[in-house]
């Protein structure tokens, strides 16, 4: 069961990274595009439209990182056995149950993992671990 908690621990931390990654993307995108907007069209009008691309891209960049860090700081936690990071991977496996097809096979996987009975008596003696 050890080796499907460091499974589960890296798949997160890959997701959350991808995911940090793709909100960073999106800031540029539409930064760039804000800025060309801006650039080319100094009317009031290339004005609001440079603010309102900024602002969908910030929102979208803070929804994806509130979406994937988390995964990503559970993950870390996984793979040292931290109580709260099962806590916390069980929530974010129910979370992810609609997010069809990766996310849901992610959380089924995740709560299989960490409520079955040898998966849940790994995180009560942290300090006992073997490679």
């Amino acid at each position: 069961m050890q080796q499907h908690v460091k499974i589960l621990a890296v798949l997160h931390i890959v997701l959350g990274g991808l995911g940090i990654l793709a909100a960073l993307i999106v800031m540029a995108v539409f930064g760039g595009l804000a800025g060309f907007v801006n650039f080319t069209d100094t009317s009031q009008d290339g004005l609001v439209g440079s603010a309102v691309l900024g602002l969908i891209g910030a929102v979208i960049t803070l929804v994806v990182l509130v979406l994937s860090v988390p995964g990503l700081i559970a993950g870390i936690g996984l793979l040292s056995y931290q109580p709260w990071a099962r806590v916390l991977t069980i929530i974010l496996s129910v979370l992810e149950l609609p997010g069809f097809p990766f996310h849901t096979a992610l959380g089924i996987y995740g709560l299989w993992v960490l409520l079955s009975n040898e998966g849940t008596a790994l995180f009560r003696h942290p300090m006992t671990r073997t490679a």
